[in-house]
């Protein structure tokens, strides 16, 4: 049986719902047949409203936020995973492991770039900061495309701390996979890496530029000077096979 709460949560976000916005929602997150987010369904309601409804259910349950994580609705699982990083946020370290252990329970649901990117670094990464990170190594050598981009993004917070070897280690397990979402996110933490220390960054990239997707490689070096950026992109690529 539904709760209230979730009843009273659902017939407001339908309320709120716009076609319009749906329509080009559906388009920017690749929804259509054989799109990596097919069977997503979006109900056009702009991001800043969706936080402002995660603060009114603040006080769903797990069973509550399950249910909304399972759901095919975007916003659904958009508003579960703000509730769940604000729950996270303020817990302390007994409770902070119950979330991370139902983040992972529930991983099926994060499967849209912009839920890995919320969540993945506030609620992986903040809980592996000072822990075994052997879960984000098994993770980035799954055959799923979004277990391997919380893999790597989940090293954001990593990053923020100073601490760059797991976000290395990562890259080195994706740096041949084919998908342009792995690319970008790859791509992303090491120009993160290199915006605390660019010399660090170019250890990585000389030894790996010539195996680098130029995608990966691109967002790599987009804080660099101009002949930088030119000297990288100008390195030869060669293949896996070929190596």
């Amino acid at each position: 049986m539904k709760s209230k709460k979730i009843i009273e949560f659902k017939k407001e976000i339908k309320f709120l719902s716009n076609k319009k916005r749906a329509k080009n929602s559906q388009r920017f997150f690749k929804t259509g047949s054989g799109e990596y987010g097919e069977g997503d369904v979006f109900l056009g309601i702009k991001t800043p409203i969706q936080r402002k409804i995660a603060k009114k259910y603040n006080d769903f349950n797990f069973q509550e936020l399950k249910e909304l994580l399972k759901s095919n609705i975007h916003c659904y699982r958009f508003i579960a995973l703000i509730i769940l990083i604000d729950k996270f946020g303020k817990s302390k370290e007994k409770e902070k492991k119950k979330i991370f252990n139902f983040y992972l329970k529930n991983i099926k649901g994060i499967n849209n770039w912009d839920l890995v990117d919320i969540s993945a670094p506030k609620i992986l990464g903040n809980y592996l900061l000072n822990k075994n990170k052997n879960l984000l190594f098994l993770l980035a050598k799954s055959k799923n495309l979004w277990k391997k981009r919380i893999a790597i993004i989940s090293t954001y917070q990593f990053i923020e701390n100073n601490l760059f070897q797991p976000t290395f280690k990562i890259a080195e397990l994706l740096l041949h996979d084919e998908h342009d979402l792995i690319h970008k996110a790859v791509g992303w933490m090491l120009r993160e890496v290199g915006n605390r220390n660019q010399e660090t960054e170019e250890i990585f990239l000389k030894k790996y530029v010539n195996f680098m997707p130029r995608t990966m490689l691109r967002y790599a070096i987009e804080k660099f000077s101009k002949n930088k950026r030119i000297f990288y992109l100008s390195q030869k690529q060669i293949k896996f096979d070929e190596k």
